[in-house]
C-alpha cells in the first residue's frame, strides 16, 4: 500500500503467479456466472423426451468444475502470498493498523469522487483498492465457496467430502433454500464489483500516475512523471 515517494523507474509489482491467477481467476467468475445464472432459470428443451437431454448436467458440470478452479486457485494465491514479493501479500493484508494509510485511503475517496486534481503514486494497491479487493473479493469468494461446496456436497450426498467439510453452513444459514438464495445474491455481488473493478482499472490506467491495466499483463507499475 504503500506510496512512492520518488520513484521515476518502472518498478516490477506483480510476479507471473499472481497475474496467471488473475486471468485463470477471472475467466472463472465469468463462467461461474453464466452457469450460475442457467441454473437459476433452466434454459426450455421442446423436442423429445426430458431423459434424451443432458444440458442441465453440463451446465451444472461446468459450473462445478469452476467452482473447483475458483478455490483452488484461491488457495494457490493465498500461498503466494506467503513466498511472493511483497505485493502478493496485499490482497490478505490491508494496513488498517498504519494512519498513514488511513489518511491514503480518504485521498484515494476523495479522488474517485473528483474532489482533489491529482491521485498520489502507488506501486501496489491504493489503500481503497486494497481495501475493496480484501472485503469484496476475497470475503466475498469465501462465502461463495463455502456456501458452493455447501450446496454440491448436499447433492453428494453424506459421507462426501463436500458434505463433511461444508455441511455445516446449511443449517448456520438457516437451510438448504435460504444457502441457495444467499448464493445466488452473491453471484449478484460478485458481478457488480467486477464490474465496478474493471471500471476502476480503466479509469485509472487512463487517469492516474501509474500504469495499471497493463501492470496486469506484463507486471511492471511505469510512472507517467518524475514527480513525487
Amino acid at each position: 500500500m504503500a506510496s512512492i515517494d520518488s520513484f521515476s523507474e518502472p518498478v516490477y509489482v506483480y510476479e507471473k503467479p499472481v497475474r496467471l491467477w488473475h486471468w485463470v481467476n477471472a475467466l472463472a467468475i465469468v463462467v461461474l456466472v453464466v452457469t450460475g445464472f442457467l441454473i437459476a432459470w433452466p434454459p426450455v428443451v421442446t423436442s423429445g423426451e426430458a431423459s434424451d437431454h443432458y444440458l442441465m448436467g453440463y451446465i451444472r458440470f461446468v459450473h462445478f468444475s469452476a467452482g473447483y478452479v475458483l478455490a483452488v486457485g484461491l488457495i494457490g494465491r493465498a500461498y503466494w502470498a506467503l513466498v511472493g514479493n511483497r505485493y502478493a501479500r496485499e490482497l490478505f493484508t490491508p494496513r488498517v493498523h498504519d494512519s498513514a494509510w488511513w489518511e491514503g485511503l480518504v485521498h484515494e475517496v476523495r479522488w474517485y469522487l473528483f474532489l482533489v486534481g491529482e491521485p498520489r503514486k502507488h506501486a501496489g494497491h491504493n489503500p481503497l483498492a486494497g481495501l475493496a479487493m480484501f472485503l469484496f473479493y476475497v470475503l466475498g469468494s469465501l462465502f461463495m465457496i463455502a456456501t458452493g461446496f455447501a450446496l454440491y456436497g448436499e447433492g453428494l450426498g453424506a459421507g462426501s467430502w463436500a458434505a463433511s467439510a461444508f455441511g455445516w453452513v446449511l443449517p448456520a444459514l438457516g437451510g438448504s433454500q435460504q444457502v441457495h438464495s444467499l448464493h445466488h445474491l452473491g453471484m449478484w455481488y460478485l458481478v457488480i464489483f467486477t464490474l465496478i473493478h474493471v471500471y476502476v482499472a480503466v479509469r485509472e490506467q487512463h487517469l492516474s500516475r501509474q500504469s495499471v491495466t497493463t501492470t496486469m499483463v506484463d507486471g511492471w507499475r511505469v510512472w507517467k512523471d518524475d514527480r513525487p
